[in-house]
């Protein structure tokens, strides 16, 4: 697999690969204490999160849970879901995305990590709008509470 250039999304590190099949995924990580997004639902896409080191709070359907290494997470479509690090040491990830197509998401909202204070960058006011506004462009249903 080529890995494609890293980026800091809404505050998490993504390294997004080129896939031959039907789906996309990224290596991410989240620092300690990192939020999540706002809680959402994709209808079209399915996710899976498999949790490399560390630990990850996930709420889905409004059941929360806590993941850790060596751990995943199915999310199937239509579900209501965010997730966040709530510990005080980083996460490390691997997120894949069924059907192919929400790499796009990471593309749009993406600064590359090489920008100087990229992560500070990825959490500015003026993007958080950005996201919220074209959300569902990229099947991302946001419901905040």
């Amino acid at each position: 697999m080529n890995q494609l250039s890293t980026n800091w999304v809404l505050g998490h590190k993504v390294t997004p690969y080129q896939t031959t099949g039907n789906y996309n995924l990224v290596k991410g990580e989240s620092p300690a204490g990192a939020q999540g997004p706002p809680p959402h639902i994709h209808k079209k896409y399915e996710e899976v999160f498999f949790i490399l080191q560390g630990q990850m709070e996930f709420v889905l359907d409004g059941r929360q849970s806590t993941v850790t290494a060596g751990e995943l997470v199915n999310i199937p479509s239509g579900c209501l879901h965010t997730f966040s690090n709530t510990s005080d040491e980083s996460c490390l990830w691997l997120n894949i995305h069924s059907p192919k197509g929400f790499q796009s998401f990471f593309d749009a909202f993406g600064v590359p990590e090489s920008e100087k204070d990229a992560m500070q960058q990825s959490l500015a006011a003026e993007r958080i709008t950005d996201v919220l506004k074209r959300a569902r462009e990229f099947d991302m249903e946001i419901k905040i509470p």
